[in-house]
């Protein structure tokens, strides 16, 4: 379905912020369709991870406010509060229609002050604290089908707010991916070699309370077998040290953003301790085996289920062997969730 800009309507703004790494490669996609039907988008940024190297990546205009506060508790309320201000600061007399996050727990907060509907999407149920949060200062609750209403209504989400979408958000936001045979030779990729792309646990995040030593019992195997060449992404700098404590010659950390879902597509598998990356690699059709510590969500339970992610109880149970046929692609249409969070306002201000 195309949609053209109506250029007789006044101007429409949507106000987009960004809080991690993967909101990225979620949020570019749609803010590119808004744009195409006519509206003004503004991003805000926290500097965490790789977000704003990212956004610079893919041409992104942003403002860049606030940094994570790290792992502790009331250093977390308290970057909260520190941002929730800033926030509101820099969206005040703005003139936003509306606002768009993907489990940022800053941006709901500052919207309800300055009184701008705002939408939240997120895909793991037991992310509690930013639910608290997200839900009750949210018009609509974008979630996964997959993800029974029930599970979201004990968080306060009422079936007005409930807005559940079909598949996986990464078919949606890799729909218009194509894959770049450079960033195997950018990282010297040796193509006779099993490639395992790996992603660190989320150790800094609220809902991932604990270590994972599996993670590194993971890299020590792989130490072990001079047929694979393995990349580490970290999700802080805080863990590469300890993934250089392995002493795995054959694991690579790039030093530089890298096209990471180019990466997925060619290896041979895809393991994470999280959760995005190992989703990225069921929807470009790559194995992917997941290592994640925490309390296992709805998305990645069912596909397990339907066997499309492989669990890990012991690094012992990957199996490393080259890839045979990739599996099918499932792409869907982004218009899907423009339309969902559009369902927050009137039909004539849409």
């Amino acid at each position: 379905m195309t949609h053209l800009p109506d250029t007789t309507r006044p101007c429409r703004r949507l106000w987009v912020d960004i809080a991690n790494s993967p909101q990225v490669l979620v949020l570019r996609p749609i803010i590119k369709l808004f744009e195409e039907r006519g509206w003004e988008v503004t991003v805000t940024a926290r500097d965490y991870a790789q977000t704003l190297p990212l956004l610079d990546r893919f041409a992104l205009p942003y403002t860049p406010l606030g940094k994570h506060q790290g792992a502790n508790f009331i250093k977390k309320a308290a970057g909260l509060v520190v941002r929730s201000r800033a926030l509101k600061r820099f969206g005040k007399d703005k003139g936003f229609t509306l606002a768009f996050s993907h489990s940022s727990n800053d941006l709901p907060v500052a919207c309800k002050a300055l009184g701008i509907p705002h939408v939240t999407m997120s895909d793991y149920e037991f992310a509690r604290l930013s639910h608290t949060l997200n839900i009750p200062r949210s018009a609509k609750v974008i979630f996964p089908e997959v993800i029974p209403f029930e599970m979201l209504a004990s968080e306060g989400c009422t079936r007005e707010q409930y807005a559940p979408f079909p598949g996986l958000k990464e078919e949606y936001y890799l729909a218009d991916f194509e894959p770049d045979e450079q960033v195997l030779s950018e990282l010297a990729i040796d193509p006779d070699k099993i490639l395992v792309v790996l992603r660190t646990p989320p150790s800094m995040a609220a809902y991932h309370h604990h270590d994972n030593p599996l993670f590194y019992e993971i890299l020590a195997r792989i130490k072990t077998r001079a047929d694979v060449c393995a990349v580490v992404f970290p999700r802080t700098p805080e863990q590469i040290p300890q993934i250089r404590e392995v002493g795995a010659d054959n694991v690579v950390i790039p030093d530089h953003v890298v096209d990471a879902q180019s990466l997925c597509y060619y290896a041979d598998l895809v393991i994470s301790a999280g959760g995005s990356m190992n989703r990225e690699a069921v929807a470009l059709g790559t194995p992917a085996w997941t290592a994640f510590r925490g309390v296992m969500g709805a998305v990645d339970k069912e596909l397990i289920a339907q066997g499309r992610l492989h669990s890990i109880e012991t690094a012992d149970d990957i199996v490393f062997e080259k890839k045979g046929e990739r599996a099918q692609r499932t792409i869907r249409d982004v218009n899907i969730l423009v339309d969902l969070i559009l369902s927050a306002l009137p039909e004539d201000q849409r």
